[in-house]
C-alpha cells in the first residue's frame, strides 16, 4: 500500500473511532458511584443520558459525553474549535451581576472572598460558604466553645474556655442562625431520673440535650436555591446537616405591576395558577399555587417571615423520582436589612423566621 494511501486511511481510521466514542450506540456503562464533584459544580447527566458527570464550566472543553452545566445557562459551542467533536462552554445572553462595582458574566463562577463561592445567573448571585458550618456542644472537657478568628487564616476555628464570656453562646451558623438556648444553666449537668424498676437500656436519645439552629437564608433571591441548619434532634443524638430548597419568588416574576395604587409594597404575592417547581431538569409530580415574597417600591426587600417545611416529590425525564423538602412561605416581612449594590455580603443575615415547622403536605 503506498504511503500516501496508508497515511490517509490511518486518518480515517481515527476520525472513525473518535465519532464512534462521542455517539450513543454503545450500552451505558457507569461507574457504581458518581464522581465527586468540586464545590458549585453541578452533576448532571451525560449527553446520551447514560452516566451522570461533573457539568463543565463556562470557557472549558465540552462534548456529547462532557455537558456544559445548563443550571448556569451554559451550552456548548461546537463552532470555535476545528475539532467537531469538541467545543466551549459559553455562556446564553443574560444579564450581568455587578458586585462591588465588578462586572461578572451570566454563568461566570467567582469567589468574591475566602469564605464563599459564587456565581452569575442571569444578573442574580448565588453562592455557598467555603467555611465549616460544623458545632461543637459543651462537654466536660470544652464547657464553653466559642469561634475565634486565627491570623493566617479565613475560617474562623472553635476554641475552649473554661469559664462564660460574654458571647456564651455564640451562632453556630456565624451569623445567619442561632442556636437554642441550654435547658440548664450548667450545660455540662444533664441528669435523668431513674425508673423504680432498675435503670432500662439507654440509648444516645435518653441523654440528649436537643439543640437546633435556626434555617439559613435561601442562597438564591429568585428561583430554586438551597437553605440549612444543623440539629442533633436524631435517634443518635449526632449532629447533621439538614437541607430544604426553597423559592423566594420567580426569576421571571414582574412583581412591581401587583403593587396597588397607594401603596409601596406587595409583601407577599400568591402564584395565580398552579406550577411545577423545576428542578435540575426534573418536575414536581404535583401542581402547587404557593406564595412568594414580593417587593417594594421604596428599596425596601421582602424575605421570609414565618415558613413550614414539607416534601415535594420531582419526576424526570429518565424515569428517576426522588423527594426534596422544600420551604413554603407562609408570611414575608419587608424591611431595610438589604444587601446594597447587588452586594449580598453586606446585608447583616440575622434576620430569624418565625414559626417554622415541618408540615406533611
Amino acid at each position: 500500500m503506498p504511503v500516501e494511501t496508508s497515511a490517509t486511511f490511518s486518518v480515517l481510521l481515527l476520525i472513525i473511532s473518535s465519532t464512534a466514542g462521542q455517539d450513543c450506540s454503545q450500552p451505558c456503562a457507569c461507574s457504581a458511584e458518581p464522581p465527586p464533584c468540586p464545590l458549585g459544580t453541578s452533576l448532571v447527566l451525560d449527553g446520551c443520558g447514560c452516566c451522570k458527570v461533573c457539568a463543565r464550566q463556562l470557557g472549558e472543553p465540552c462534548s456529547l459525553l462532557e455537558p456544559c452545566d445548563h443550571h448556569k445557562e451554559l451550552y456548548c459551542d461546537y463552532t470555535l474549535l476545528s475539532d467537531s467533536e469538541t467545543g466551549i462552554c459559553m455562556a446564553q445572553e443574560g444579564q450581568t451581576c455587578d458586585l462591588g462595582g465588578r462586572i461578572y458574566r451570566n454563568g461566570e463562577s467567582f469567589q468574591p472572598s475566602c469564605k464563599h463561592n459564587c456565581v452569575c445567573m442571569n444578573g442574580e448571585i448565588g453562592c455557598v460558604p467555603m467555611c465549616a458550618s460544623d458545632v461543637l456542644l459543651p462537654s466536660p472537657d470544652c464547657p464553653y466553645p466559642r469561634r475565634v478568628h486565627i491570623p493566617g487564616r479565613c475560617c474562623e476555628e472553635w476554641m475552649c474556655e473554661q469559664s462564660p464570656s460574654d458571647h456564651h453562646y455564640q451562632s453556630v451558623l456565624a451569623g445567619a442562625s442561632q442556636i437554642r438556648p441550654l435547658p440548664s444553666s450548667n450545660p455540662v449537668s444533664v441528669f435523668r431520673r431513674v425508673s423504680p424498676n432498675g435503670p432500662q437500656a439507654e440509648s444516645p436519645r435518653d441523654n440528649c440535650i436537643v439543640q437546633t439552629t435556626e434555617w439559613s437564608e435561601c442562597s438564591a433571591t429568585c428561583d430554586m436555591g438551597v437553605s440549612s441548619r444543623i440539629t442533633n434532634d436524631n435517634q443518635r443524638c449526632q449532629l447533621e446537616r439538614q437541607r430544604r430548597i426553597c423559592m423566594l419568588r420567580p426569576c421571571s416574576s414582574q412583581q412591581h405591576k401587583d403593587i396597588k395604587k397607594g401603596k409601596k409594597c406587595v409583601r407577599t404575592p400568591k402564584a395565580q395558577h398552579g406550577m411545577h417547581f423545576e428542578l435540575s431538569g426534573c418536575s414536581s409530580t404535583r401542581l402547587y399555587k404557593p406564595k412568594f415574597c414580593g417587593v417594594c417600591t421604596d428599596n425596601r426587600c421582602c424575605t421570609p417571615h414565618t415558613t413550614i417545611t414539607a416534601p415535594v416529590e420531582f419526576h424526570c425525564p429518565d424515569g428517576e423520582v426522588f423527594t426534596k423538602n422544600m420551604m413554603f412561605i407562609k408570611t414575608c416581612s419587608c424591611h431595610h436589612d438589604c444587601p446594597h449594590d447587588n452586594d449580598i455580603f453586606l446585608a447583616s443575615n440575622t434576620r430569624r423566621m418565625t414559626g417554622d415547622y415541618d408540615n406533611d403536605m
